[in-house]
């Protein structure tokens, strides 16, 4: 137990024979249930975490490979089941450092925060250490996240050294939470949803210790983006029009419009100046107008959104609400 709170930790595992027991073996003490979630390995990833003779340990094996994010929603609803109060997610390549575990663990057992995540990027170390290409990678997803989910103040969105609370976790519909790659930008979203509060906390970021990344970052990021661009839409119908209203939609409804129209009419525009017509001082003063005016709207209402976002960062104090 941690600070008088029990605590889970959920391993998704796809094919890690050679690290899932370094993995497991490193967990701290006061975790009381260890949940290795197998994703359908083809190795023998079951047989070496469940020869770790840890009591703590309870090996679940999916039939079929669904994805990290399947296997970590496993994870969370046995957690669900068995009542535990702070909610942890480690991966299995032992990458993720156990000894930042109490520092994510603690405010959400404390009630300081709802969902504490690692932050690879708040240290200098992080340029030096992450592969470059993995590094701007992550910084396009991370300010694509911010935008889509409303948590302006967090960044290293494809981190998945998460902990969350047994209350937050029961309100979310984990069945909807995508099951890939993009399973902690989609969480986010959902959190936001929720007004749930979410707090970084530094991380040290480990590399080369024999694992192997699985992830293809041409495929990878355009996928996420996609589901990171339904998700803000998502988030905008569900927190700002179904369940409270606020204005920004307009603002952004009105700056996405104005900015597609400015576009089209100016790219009309070029090419009929490049076919040789002449092109008018009131048409591209109308360009000019739509396009300012359509990236005011839009900063306005990201403005508001980071206004009403505010307060989610965590505080110490408990949360009285159980929805928006």
């Amino acid at each position: 137990m941690l600070e008088g709170k029990t605590v889970a930790v959920v391993v998704p595992a796809y094919d890690e024979e050679t690290l899932i027991a370094a993995t497991v073996a490193g967990i701290p003490a006061f975790v009381d249930r260890i949940v290795v979630v197998d994703d359908c390995s083809r190795d023998a990833t079951v047989e070496r975490a469940e020869a770790s003779g840890d009591p703590r340990v309870v090996v679940i094996r999916h039939e079929r490979n669904q994805g990290v994010g399947a296997a970590i929603v496993t994870g969370y609803k046995r957690a669900l089941e068995e009542r535990v109060d702070v909610t942890a997610v480690m991966a299995a390549d032992n990458q993720m450092d156990p000894d930042d575990l109490a520092l994510l663990c603690s405010p959400v057992a404390r009630g300081e925060v709802d969902y504490a995540k690692a932050n690879r990027l708040f240290t200098g170390q992080a340029w030096q250490l992450i592969p470059r290409t993995r590094y701007l990678g992550n910084a396009v997803l991370s300010l694509l996240t911010k935008i889509a989910s409303g948590y302006w103040h967090v960044a290293d969105s494809q981190t998945g050294y998460t902990a969350i609370s047994l209350d937050v976790l029961e309100l979310l519909d984990l069945d909807r939470v995508y099951k890939g790659y993009g399973f902690p930008n989609d969480m986010l979203v959902h959190l936001n949803v929720w007004n749930a509060r979410v707090r970084d906390f530094p991380s040290r970021p480990i590399y080369n210790v024999g694992e192997r990344s699985g992830i293809r970052l041409r495929k990878v990021v355009p996928r996420i983006s996609w589901l990171l661009v339904k998700g803000f839409f998502w988030r905008m119908r569900e927190k700002y029009v179904i369940r409270d209203f606020h204005p920004l939609v307009f603002f952004y409804a009105l700056g996405f419009l104005m900015t597609t129209i400015g576009l089209v009419l100016g790219i009309v525009e070029v090419v009929l100046r490049l076919m040789g017509n002449e092109i008018t001082t009131p048409t591209i003063v109308l360009v000019a107008l739509l396009l300012i005016s359509g990236s005011q709207f839009t900063l306005f209402a990201m403005w508001f959104d980071m206004e009403s976002n505010k307060d989610l960062g965590g505080r110490a104090r408990r949360r009285t609400d159980r929805a928006p």
